[in-house]
């Protein structure tokens, strides 16, 4: 056996570089890094001998850095993915939120923290924090309940099972998620003699399961015996590329379609079966069909409590729940009939077994009266003193294009862009919902950018998440990357503010203006994106954002749009009730009578 003598860190990074696709290309598409006493001297250094190979990316966050990481992943389908590498300590337990993240939306994510020495020499090394009953634990212990795979490599040779593993979770399409690799600062420059063979360019094929016979059957029965059935297109819909199969499915079954935040775009938004977003931030037309529906047939989606509004919108006594989810965890939640297996398979193969059975389709005026009540409210504004976020939509799809991709993360927008937004194709709706965390949108857009350089990326931000993690910005510059920012501030906690009314709750701690504070926040936001080398703007009125949007069209970097909005109005019409508890015992009135509505609402979802 030939044999090449490298260190551990050397190894690792030569391994990574030769990981294909199916296409050709590597699965890692690059490395995003923030260097340490813990990483730089191992990792460091043979990410310098393999950048011809691997290009290796600094961004001034470890968190930020893994969300650019999970939203090219998240904009690739799964296709593709990105590693991260941090030191030991602060470096390594900021990528741990990120981690939770990529876990919940089911994407691949190589994190690569430094870690203790394993010979525990120098113990306790620098940024080491000490378990007092287990001398086995490190800060990366952390990263267990949010990964797929961890491992620690104290030994070289440990590599040589670690990152098989590490890509065999990552593009398993059941498994997949992020995997952690603590390396011990130690291990990461001890030298090892690997074998050449190890080095060799390796295709991972991610697998399309094929639906068990017995299940396909059964699922096909409950399908042929539903009057009104549903299905909730999730995200599992595009990671699979199954929308050209959701659409023919749709189309020839005559069941319609609704999508959940992850599964938006799945359809156009104008495809006669597609009666728009589900659920707590859905539509009218949506809603009432899932109400009526005697089946709800689930695809790639986790049926979270946003999608089922708590478990209280599919109200039909009657009613069946399929899950067709390529995850046998997902596939079985809530007591569903499951059909365990690829979406697009799965698709096509219940296709056939439901030979040329047709449905009963609900009225277009359902769909219809929907846009109706919507519309005026993206429409133009007739002198309101302050624009809400819903005309700031309005401007953005006017001035978007079939190449846009709009993206968000967190707060006022997810909801209204749910509700609001009519995306033209797939991919054109990138919203991370599943964590719904704040500063995942600046370093999200450049994931995306950098997934699809042809796209027109447009990133909606509150004020809150800017000010939560605005220095990806900077790397935005850097890069060159051409994003286009819509920063709506509201002066603080808008979305937060109305759910805290909306529960009896006085606004407290929300809105900046009811904060603890000695001078009232006023913040430049323009300045400070300015500051950082993007192009910025702060305008004064719909019209004025309109123009700039055009003006961003233009621009060769980072353009950076600032308007104020009325943190108050929300959409009234659609959506449903989300179960947020309200508290029991209180001396307000305005709470108590939010807990009696609220007992209502429980009662109607335990059936009383």
């Amino acid at each position: 056996m030939t044999t090449i003598r490298l260190t551990a860190a050397q190894a690792m990074m030569k391994y990574l570089a030769v990981q294909m696709t199916e296409a050709g290309e590597p699965f890692l598409a690059g490395v995003w890094a923030i260097f340490g006493h813990g990483n730089v001297a191992g990792i460091g250094e043979a990410l310098y001998a393999e950048r011809e190979m691997i290009t290796t990316f600094r961004g001034h966050n470890e968190q930020t850095m893994c969300h650019a990481a999970i939203a090219y992943a998240k904009q690739s389908g799964r296709g593709r993915a990105m590693a991260v590498t941090s030191s030991i300590g602060p470096g390594a337990t900021n990528m741990v939120t990120a981690a939770a993240l990529a876990h919940i939306n089911r994407l691949p994510l190589l994190l690569i923290p430094g870690d203790v020495f394993a010979n525990r020499g120098p113990d306790p090394v620098l940024q080491q924090v000490e378990d007092f009953s287990d001398g086995t634990i490190s800060v990366n212990d952390c990263f267990r309940p949010v990964t797929r795979y961890f491992d620690r490599i104290t030994r070289p040779e440990q590599l040589l099972t670690a990152l098989p593993r590490a890509f065999r979770t990552m593009t398993d399409p059941a498994e997949c998620g992020p995997v952690c690799l603590a390396f011990c600062q130690d291990v990461q420059a001890e030298a090892y003699d690997y074998p050449e063979s190890f080095f060799q360019p390796k295709v991972w094929r991610i697998r399309r399961p094929y639906p068990d016979p017995v299940e396909l059957v059964a699922v096909a029965t409950l399908l042929k015996a539903a009057e009104k059935p549903v299905i909730v297109a999730g995200g599992g819909v595009h990671y699979s590329g199954a929308t050209d199969a959701l659409r023919a499915f749709a189309e020839k079954h005559q069941i319609p379609v609704v999508e959940s935040q992850a599964g938006k775009s799945a359809l156009a938004w104008d495809h006669p079966m597609n009666l728009g977003p589900v659920g707590v931030t859905g539509s009218s037309s949506a809603n009432v069909t899932c109400a009526k529906a005697d089946l709800v047939l689930g695809v790639g989606t986790r049926f979270q409590d946003f999608t089922t509004g708590s478990w209280n919108l599919f109200k039909n006594p009657a009613r069946k729940l399929v899950s067709l989810n390529v995850a046998a965890y997902d596939a079985m939640k809530h007591g569903a009939e499951p059909l365990c297996c690829d979406a697009q398979v799965g698709l096509e193969m219940l296709s056939e077994a439901l030979e040329d059975a047709r449905f009963a389709v609900p009225s277009p005026a359902l769909k219809a009266d929907w846009f109706a009540s919507v519309d005026p409210l993206t429409a133009a504004p007739e002198g309101n003193e302050l624009p809400t976020d819903q005309q700031v939509i309005g401007a953005v799809q006017r001035a978007s294009g079939p190449d846009t991709v709009v993206m968000c993360a967190a707060g006022t927008m997810p909801g209204e862009l749910h509700k609001l937004w009519k995306a033209p194709r797939p991919g054109a709706y990138h919203m991370e919902y599943g964590y719904s965390c704040m500063g995942y949108e600046i370093a999200g857009a450049i994931g995306i950018k950098m997934a699809e350089p042809d796209r027109d990326v447009v990133c909606m931000i509150g004020d809150g998440s800017y000010m939560m993690a605005n220095s990806e910005l900077a790397t935005a510059v850097m890069l060159g990357l051409k994003i286009t920012l819509v920063l709506t501030d509201n002066r603080g906690f808008g979305c937060i503010n109305r759910l805290q009314m909306s529960a009896g709750g006085e606004e407290f701690n929300n809105l900046l203006d009811h904060t603890e504070h000695v001078n009232k926040s006023n913040i430049d936001f323009a300045a400070h994106a300015a500051s950082m080398g993007a192009a910025a703007v702060h305008v004064a009125s719909i019209a004025e954002l309109e123009s700039a949007l055009e003006r961003a069209k233009a621009a060769a970097g980072p353009f950076v749009v600032v308007i104020d909005t009325d943190p108050y109005p929300s959409s009234e019409p659609g959506g449903h009730w989300w179960d947020v508890a309200v508290p029991e015992v209180s001396s307000r009135e305005e709470v108590a009578e939010a807990r009696a509505a609220y007992e209502a609402q429980l009662m109607i979802r335990a059936g009383g």
